[in-house]
C-alpha cells in the first residue's frame, strides 16, 4: 500500500536557491504548456496531445531558455504530467473540478523529483538530485522502497519533504455490519460530530477565535508600501496566523477520525453524504461550514476507513434525519434550522435535533446493503425529496418531477413510512392494510 510522510526540512542557503530556481522553472513549464492549450484551442479547435507538448519542450523551449537546464529534468516533465492530469479531471467532471490556472509565484510552491530519492534516518537527512543530505525532522520512520519526494514551501517561509513509500502494510478486510457494531454520526456547526452511542466532539472554531488577530494583520498590510521589505513582513506574519490555523484544524480533524476509526466497539460507521459546496453558497453559514471543514473530515474518514477495515457507509443527502422522530416515526416538516430541539407532535417525545440525527442515520444506514466495499447503495428512504428538479434548456425553465408524486401517492408514501417505522421501533410485523386506495397496497 502506498503512504506518504511528510517531513520538516531546513535546506542550506545553496539548497534553498537551487529549490527558488526550481520552483521557477516548473512554475514557467506548467504556464508555458497551458497558454499552448488554450492558444492551440482558440486558433485550431484542437487539444494538444501530451507527447506532443513534451517534445516542444525537450528540442525548442530548452534551446530557447538555457537556464531551464540548471534544474531536474524529470521535475519539469512531472509538471507537464501534473497539467495532463489537471486537463483529464476537468473534462471527467467539469462540475466538481474547474479549468486549470496559472500558477503563481506568491502562492505555495513545489516540484516533484521521480526517482534517486533517498531517505536516510541515521543522519536524518532526505536525498534527491542536485540536492545530497538535505537536513532533515524525521519524527516517523518507515520500511519500504521511496517512490517519490515532493519538496514544497508554503507562503509563511518553511519548507516541507512529502516522502510517497511503497509500502507491506496491507488493507484490513471490513466484516459484515451489524447493528451492535454500527454507530451513526451527524455533523454540524454547533457540535463538529454528535454520535447516535451519546459521544459528542465540539466544534473548536479555530478561525473564529482567530479573526480579529487576522483582520488585524490585514489591515497592517493594506497600509504598507508595495514592493517594500516591511509589506513582506507583514504578509509573513499573515501566513504564519492562517498556517497555524489549518494546522489547528487539521489535528482536531485527525484526532477525531482517529477515535472513530480505532474503536473496537465501532466496525461500521454512517453518515450522510453530504454537498459541502452547495452548503457554502449559503452566505450565512459559509464561514461557519469553511471553517468546520466537512470536506477534509469526509476524505480522512474515508481513507481511514480503507485503511483500518472499517465500514463507510453514506445515505441519502435528502433523508429526512432531523425531521423523522426516533420513536414513532412521525415526519416533522415544520422543523426550523434554528430549532436544536423539538418536540414530537404525534407522540410527545422531546428530542435533542443531533442526536436524534445521529440515530436516524443509524437506522438508515443499516437498510443500505453494500455491494463492495467503498461503494454503497443509496438508502431506500422514504420521502426522500418530494421537490420539483428545475432544469434550464434554451432560457427556459422545465420542472422535472422525480417520481409520480400526486397527491394521492404523497399520502400513500407517508402512510407507509410511519407504519414501516413505528412498527420496527415496536417490533411488530409491518401491515399496510387499511388504506382507503387497496391498490395502491404493498
Amino acid at each position: 500500500m502506498l503512504r506518504a510522510y511528510k517531513y520538516r526540512i531546513y535546506p542550506t542557503d545553496e539548497q534553498k536557491v537551487l529549490f527558488a530556481k526550481t520552483f521557477g522553472c516548473c512554475r514557467f513549464v506548467y504556464n508555458w504548456a497551458l497558454n499552448l492549450r488554450i492558444e492551440a484551442y482558440k486558433s485550431d479547435k484542437r487539444t494538444v496531445p501530451y507527447k506532443e507538448i513534451q517534445d516542444c519542450m525537450v528540442n525548442e523551449l530548452k534551446a530557447e531558455h538555457d537556464w531551464l537546464k540548471e534544474v531536474n529534468s524529470q521535475s519539469l516533465l512531472y509538471s507537464l504530467r501534473n497539467l495532463e492530469t489537471a486537463y483529464t479531471n476537468f473534462f471527467r467532471n467539469t462540475k466538481a473540478v474547474g479549468f486549470p490556472r496559472f500558477k503563481s509565484r506568491k502562492s505555495r510552491q513545489s516540484f516533484l523529483c521521480p526517482q534517486h530519492c533517498r531517505v536516510d534516518f541515521e543522519r536524518g537527512t532526505i536525498t534527491i538530485p542536485k540536492a545530497k543530505d538535505i537536513p532533515a525532522v524525521l519524527h516517523r520512520k518507515f520500511r519500504g522502497a521511496v517512490k517519490t519526494v515532493t519538496v514544497s514551501m508554503t507562503p509563511s517561509g518553511k519548507y516541507y519533504a512529502s516522502v510517497l513509500v511503497d509500502t507491506s502494510i496491507q488493507e484490513l478486510q471490513a466484516a459484515e455490519p451489524q447493528e451492535k457494531t454500527t454507530v451513526g454520526i451527524d455533523l454540524g456547526v454547533k457540535s463538529l460530530v454528535v454520535c447516535s452511542d451519546g459521544r459528542t466532539f465540539e466544534n473548536p472554531k479555530n478561525l473564529q477565535r482567530s479573526l480579529h488577530r487576522l483582520a488585524m494583520l490585514q489591515k497592517r498590510l493594506s497600509r504598507k508600501q508595495k514592493g517594500s521589505a516591511n509589506r513582506n513582513k507583514a504578509r509573513v506574519k499573515i501566513a504564519r496566523l492562517q498556517e497555524h490555523i489549518s494546522n489547528c484544524r487539521k489535528d482536531n480533524l485527525h484526532k477525531i477520525t482517529h477515535t472513530l476509526t480505532h474503536d473496537s466497539q465501532v466496525r461500521t460507521i454512517c453518515m450522510e453524504d453530504l454537498n459541502v459546496k452547495g452548503m457554502q453558497r449559503n452566505h450565512h453559514l459559509a464561514q461557519a461550514v469553511v471553517d468546520a471543514s466537512f470536506g477534509m473530515f469526509l476524505t480522512m474518514l474515508e481513507y481511514k476507513c480503507r485503511w483500518y477495515g472499517v465500514n463507510l457507509i453514506k445515505i441519502d443527502r435528502f433523508a429526512p434525519s432531523s425531521k423523522t422522530c426516533g420513536k414513532c416515526g412521525h415526519i416533522y416538516k415544520g422543523l426550523k434550522l434554528s430549532e436544536r430541539s423539538w418536540t414530537c407532535p404525534e407522540c410527545g417525545t422531546h428530542h435533542d435535533r443531533d442526536f436524534n440525527a445521529a440515530c436516524n442515520i443509524k437506522d438508515f444506514g443499516l437498510k443500505a446493503l453494500p455491494t463492495e466495499r467503498g461503494k454503497v447503495k443509496p438508502v431506500d428512504c422514504p420521502l426522500v425529496d418530494e421537490r420539483p428538479r428545475v432544469l434550464k434548456s434554451n432560457g427556459r425553465k422545465k420542472q422535472e418531477k422525480r417520481g409520480d408524486y400526486s397527491p394521492q401517492s404523497s399520502c400513500l408514501q407517508a402512510w407507509v413510512a410511519h407504519k414501516y417505522i413505528r412498527a420496527k421501533r415496536t417490533g411488530r410485523k409491518f401491515n399496510c392494510s387499511g388504506f382507503p386506495n387497496s391498490s395502491a397496497r404493498g
